[in-house]
């Protein structure tokens, strides 16, 4: 006899569900549907898992939902970038799309990354939910990090500049595929870089080991005439050789003075 009531319940949720997405919001937390609804947790919770197996709703982290209109049914997802802001919001953390998402987004595109790169300063779980896999990484220096923001289909997108980006590839080298891989996505990255933003970029990351590596790599591409300034400002800092590859010894490496490298890796950009 409580299959109407239930019923009853389940609508009003959907009906709620459907008010926020007539409003252009795709997403809702647990807290504000209970807090709005006025239902019990098991109400809620039962009504949710039915949505869930209609594809309506998904849950791509702890608390946090997705409403999923009829296009993006079959993906049973939404895209990142139309809900990373609200789930960053949601986790009370400041983020900006790094490494290869920014790299894609500002046009080296050679190799479409599969996980969506977002740098924040704390630890967050990776999200794993069907077409979506986001990868976080912690950087403490995240509020000084340049950044641009991007329209979205439902608000905006916190990217790296094109300089900022290419700092960071070299400082997480080996989630961003490895120095040859590095190079590659700076091949084509290379054209937005601006020589005077790479300098200031370099001062605010404050880690000249990470400028001296990507100073050295961007040599190596046809942007070489950009990094002079760069050479000019890690040489006034007189900073000690350090490796090219950092995790692999140096000992019997050639070295390059202007960039003060131990060059310890053979490093092959896949564009000509």
């Amino acid at each position: 006899m409580s299959v109407e009531p239930n019923k009853s319940k389940n609508a009003n949720i959907l009906e709620w569900i459907e008010a926020r997405q007539s409003k252009g919001l795709y997403y809702f937390t647990r807290k504000d549907a209970l807090n709005e609804l006025k239902q019990t947790k098991k109400v809620f919770d039962q009504a949710i898992f039915r949505l869930s197996e209609k594809s309506k709703v998904v849950s791509v982290y702890r608390g946090f939902y997705l409403i999923i209109p009829v296009e993006y049914k079959s993906w049973g997802v939404l895209p990142v970038d139309w809900f990373i802001s609200d789930l960053m919001s949601y986790l009370g953390q400041p983020y900006y799309a790094g490494l290869l998402t920014a790299a894609d987004y500002h046009g080296a595109s050679h190799q479409k990354p599969q996980v969506f790169h977002v740098v924040t300063n704390k630890p967050v779980r990776a999200v794993s939910c069907k077409r979506v896999n986001i990868k976080f990484f912690v950087k403490k220096s995240i509020s000084s990090t340049l950044v641009e923001k991007r329209n979205t289909q439902t608000g905006y997108l916190n990217i790296s500049t094109p300089e900022a980006t290419s700092l960071d590839l070299v400082r997480y080298l080996y989630s961003a595929g490895g120095l040859s891989h590095v190079l590659t996505v700076l091949q084509e990255l290379g054209e937005k870089i601006n020589p005077d933003s790479l300098v200031n970029a370099a001062k605010i990351d404050d880690c000249i080991a990470y400028a001296q590596r990507l100073g050295w790599l961007l040599e190596r591409t046809e942007y070489a005439d950009k990094v002079s300034k760069l050479a000019k400002w890690v040489e006034g800092n007189e900073p000690v050789f350090t490796g090219l590859d950092p995790k692999l010894p140096i000992k019997q490496s050639a070295k390059d003075r202007r960039w003060r490298l131990w060059i310890n890796a053979k490093v092959e950009g896949d564009l000509q």
